[in-house]
């Protein structure tokens, strides 16, 4: 059954402008102005268009250069911006989808499936957020209960008795907190995932592509390398949590933002992720062709690295990574030492 109302006809001629955040009007006004010059015809006007060209990738970087915490949270969730359906069809050369927890059900906003580019293959474990309104509400708005991390669980262990290397994509705001997901141990699942993949002795490469919110991010993210896409983000909690929590005011969510360093600088200087996957100019829903391309290239360059390391020093040195987490020296001071 179709999901259109058949008595509402569309227009094609009539697009869709794409969704301008607050500090993109001025962008979009002069991508806006480039279209109709182009459409004047380049030959006639080719100095004005490449004038216009020049001052909007201008423009784009002095933008993207200066943006806030809550800006680019704020583009960590542009609904143009590139999710793991759009990374599995146009990053990857092959995908097979494996369903189910074999305890309760196959929970959507956790997707999982044997994976290939080019000759190397692995278990791709990622947050599913979904395109449309209805994919959305399918999966929950990449929300997962605790059978999306049991699932994911179950892959991981399978990918390890057939020695492949898991990649985990991140995407969520936070695990599920409703009353059902409690009931079936939320928590426990999540707590259970980190537990495990400290012990997985297969290569595990994890990405934040867009939200990496809570223990909802973290049960899929225990890895030996942690990326995070330049305008991503990587929160104990969202910024909006953080600001009902602390100041019962949603006024306060840039703030809040601010205070949680959760961008990707400030999370490289606290040494709480090892890279940045940098993204084009104006992020990633300006350009999702480079973008598919870019986390392409990051993901065969990070396997044949971690694939290359002896398996047996995997688990130690993942251990001793996340035990140091953010330990860096003459940082922070010593608080209640005992004398």
């Amino acid at each position: 059954m179709s999901d259109k109302d058949p008595s509402k006809k569309s227009d094609p001629s009539k697009k869709t402008e794409p969704q301008a955040l607050p500090f993109e009007r001025e962008i979009q006004e002069m991508e806006q102005k480039l279209v109709e010059l182009e459409a004047l015809g380049v030959a006639q006007f080719g100095p004005e268009v490449e004038s216009m060209r020049a001052k909007l990738r201008l423009r784009l970087e002095e933008t993207y250069r200066d943006l806030s915490p809550w800006d680019q949270v704020m583009v960590s969730r542009h609904q143009d911006r590139p999710v793991t359906g759009d990374y599995i069809a146009h990053s990857l050369d092959e995908f097979h989808e494996l369903f189910g927890d074999k305890l309760y059900g196959d929970d959507r906003a956790i997707l999982t499936g044997f994976a290939r580019i080019g000759a190397q293959r692995f278990l791709l474990v990622a947050h599913r957020k979904g395109r449309t309104t209805k994919e959305r509400l399918e999966c929950n708005f990449g929300c997962a209960h605790p059978e999306g991390y049991r699932k994911a669980l179950r892959k991981m262990r399978l990918a390890e008795r057939l020695g492949l290397p898991i990649v985990t994509w991140i995407n969520t705001p936070g695990a599920y907190p409703g009353i059902g997901a409690e009931e079936r141990g939320q928590a426990a699942a999540i707590a259970e995932n980190i537990l495990h993949m400290f012990e997985l002795t297969v290569p595990i490469l994890t990405i934040v592509i867009g939200e990496g919110g809570s223990g909802g991010a973290l049960g899929i993210g225990i890895a030996d390398r942690v990326l995070i896409c330049e305008y991503a983000y990587y929160s104990v909690i969202t910024p909006e949590g953080c600001a009902a929590i602390l100041w019962k005011d949603a006024a306060r969510t840039a703030d809040a933002a601010k205070a949680l360093k959760l961008t990707a600088g400030p999370l490289m200087e606290l040494g709480l992720v090892d890279g940045v996957v940098h993204e084009p100019i104006g992020g990633a829903h300006k350009d999702r062709e480079a973008m598919f391309k870019i986390l392409r290239d990051t993901i065969v360059s990070e396997l044949e690295a971690l694939v290359a390391r002896p398996r047996e020093r995997l688990v130690a040195e993942r251990r001793e990574k996340f035990r140091h987490l953010a330990a860096i020296p003459g940082r922070f001071p010593t608080v209640g030492t005992a004398e």
